[in-house]
């Protein structure tokens, strides 16, 4: 990111602190993690018939625990349980 930003890492991390009150890792987690939700919310419609693990691994989480930890700290609840049919 800093390289195609054209600026140090140093800078970079700086900005994102004072800019989005986070560092670059953890936006980028977090963005992930949006696009994991909005994955499982599509298995939860109908629309899609992936599981949870494939999800979380086709978005770069490979440790499946972690996963499930920082995505109960995000929506609160477990991955699973956002993918039930409703």
């Amino acid at each position: 990111m800093a390289a195609a930003a054209r600026v140090s890492l140093r800078t970079l991390q700086d900005r994102f602190r004072i800019d989005l009150g986070t560092t670059p890792a953890a936006h980028l987690r977090r963005v992930r993690l949006d696009r994991v939700h909005r994955d499982l919310l599509r298995i939860a419609d109908g629309s899609a018939s992936e599981t949870v693990a494939e999800v979380a691994t086709r978005w770069g989480f490979t440790h499946l625990s972690r996963f499930a930890a920082y995505y109960r700290e995000a929506y609160g609840q477990v991955p699973s349980r956002t993918a039930e049919r409703r």
